[in-house]
């Protein structure tokens, strides 16, 4: 087994965090039934800096977006195992029509789509309560980087 880098500050996570919600497309998406059924999909997403809020796209009767409908818990992990943010939050669910312009259009100059017309399709506004971030074992102490919606850091 192979020495771990260095536990990062968690100012560097953080931006490293923030780098990878801006730059990052895709993220695995965790919601749960009224009745306990789990769905885990991937979901693209796009980060807006300024509320601090992720947007996702699914078929409004996706699972997904039927167990947070009109509004629900939700958890969200970008990166894979040895760089991982975990995010848990609150999922608002918007029609396209009701979509903040700017929220919409870049969403769909990220990912080079744009479903905002489409009946079919419902966006996700999430807002999160909580947001970890660590690489290996040596970053778990100081993981938390947002509690109850504010940057700790």
């Amino acid at each position: 087994m192979t020495e771990p880098d260095p536990a990062r500050s968690r100012e560097q996570r953080k931006q490293d965090v923030l780098t990878r919600l801006r730059r990052d497309h895709d993220a695995w998406v965790a919601t749960a039934s009224p009745d306990g059924v789990p769905t885990l999909v991937p979901l693209s997403f796009s980060w807006d800096d300024d509320t601090g809020t992720l947007v996702m796209c699914t078929r409004r009767t996706n699972p997904t977006a039927v167990n947070v409908t009109p509004t629900g818990p939700i958890r969200v992990t970008v990166g894979h195992t040895r760089d991982v943010v975990l995010i848990e939050g609150d999922a608002q669910v918007v029609e396209g029509k009701d979509l903040a312009p700017v929220l919409g259009d870049a969403f769909a100059a990220k990912l080079d789509w744009d479903p905002r017309d489409g009946p079919r399709w419902v966006f996700l506004l999430i807002t999160p309560h909580s947001l970890r971030a660590w690489r290996e074992e040596n970053e778990l102490p100081d993981r938390d980087l947002m509690a109850d919606g504010a940057w700790l850091v």
